[in-house]
């Protein structure tokens, strides 16, 4: 699949002005990337700059993104809802500037009853600018309700 295609809109339950997410640019089910050009219309830019929230959200989106890839092109389902469950270990060594593209990639290290734990890596160019773990939730849909 090519990727670039993609909607990064389909994927997310997030809509404007809360995406933080540009173009997802590769999936595999242990390894997402996705990159994001810094815009002056974030609503997390201050001063020139994406602020923490805006790295966190954005690290979040792209685990949306990889729930989201498998759930339309995988499993053949609807975007699920979902909420960052924990952010542990974040490291943030500087924050991106407006017109710089981000490139966030997520590795998943485990996935059960609806929780993702994943390991993120967000880079400017070749420069690392933040590493953290999430865990994302997911509502898991109840098959009695249908």
């Amino acid at each position: 699949m090519k990727f670039e295609k993609i909607d990064i809109h389909e994927l997310l339950p997030q809509q404007e002005p809360f995406v933080m997410v540009g173009r997802l640019c590769h999936f595999d089910m242990d390894k997402t990337v996705t990159k994001t050009k810094i815009s002056d219309k974030n609503i997390f830019v201050e001063n020139g700059v994406l602020t923490t929230p805006g790295i966190i959200e954005n690290i979040a989106q792209s685990c949306a993104a990889r729930i989201g890839y498998v759930n339309k092109y995988i499993l053949k389902k609807c975007v699920q809802i979902g909420f960052i469950g924990a952010v542990r270990n974040m490291n943030l060594y500087r924050c991106p500037e407006v017109g710089e593209e981000i490139e966030t990639t997520i590795i998943t290290i485990e996935e059960i009853f609806g929780m993702t734990l994943v390991s993120a890596t967000v880079r400017a160019g070749d420069e690392i600018i933040a590493e953290s773990e999430m865990k994302i939730a997911s509502r898991v849909e109840d098959s009695r309700s249908e």
